[in-house]
């Protein structure tokens, strides 16, 4: 049902935008011709407004494109997980916008609270990406407990946070996904050590297997 409605959105605009371009090159055979006709200037100016009007056909193909492109991920989504479409769409548009690809916000929001808003780890970690309150302060002071069971202040928290790690990491997302379980500093003071700091967690994140407890993997 979906690529009926997304093929017929394409025919309609391909055939408008062939129809502008077959238009425009009649207009310019027109004008070129040597038996023209004394208003080649009217048909110059059809010429220019029609070439607007194929690229503001070209920018709305893209566009209904773009649109066409996010309504079927977010579906995707939303049925492989078993979750509200509106989940998975704020889910899949604060991930890229706090630097986190999709695919692993996602990974990374089931391991962490299996999609429970209001999932809370014995430690205090809380909703949907079990955001710790100290954690939550150190980037907004502001923020009460309560507000962190608010979906999309949780998704920028913990997406932005685990932005934070990546960068501090130099981009090693293994080291990344423990730090943000363990915690950056015991991660560091392991490694410094000389001692693996794998748990297990990592690999449940960036494999996607399924949770059957949380946390996933013990600090």
């Amino acid at each position: 049902m979906r690529a009926s409605r997304r093929l017929r959105l394409q025919g309609g605009l391909v055939l408008l935008v062939a129809a502008a371009v077959a238009r425009i090159g009649w207009v310019r055979r027109a004008t070129t011709d040597e038996d023209a006709s004394p208003s080649a200037s009217v048909l110059l100016s059809q010429v220019q407004d029609l070439s607007q009007q194929l690229e503001s056909l070209r920018g709305e193909l893209s566009v209904a494109r773009l649109q066409l492109d996010r309504a079927e991920a977010v579906l995707g989504y939303s049925g492989r997980y078993d979750i509200p479409a509106t989940l998975a769409s704020a889910i899949y548009d604060i991930a890229p916008a706090e630097g986190i690809e999709p695919g692993l916000a996602f990974r990374l929001v089931r391991v962490e609270s299996g999609f429970d808003l209001h999932a809370t780890s014995s430690a205090g970690a809380v909703g949907l990406t079990q955001v710790l309150p100290s954690t939550a302060r150190f980037y907004d002071a502001r923020l009460t407990p309560s507000q962190l069971y608010d979906r999309d202040t949780n998704l920028r928290l913990g997406f932005h946070y685990l932005h934070d790690l990546l960068i501090r990491f130099d981009g090693n997302l293994e080291r990344a996904l423990l730090a943000y379980n363990r915690g950056p500093s015991r991660v560091q003071a392991l490694l410094t050590a000389g001692v693996n700091p794998d748990n297990g967690y990592a690999r449940l994140v960036m494999l996607g297997d399924t949770l059957e407890s949380t946390p996933a993997a013990a600090p």
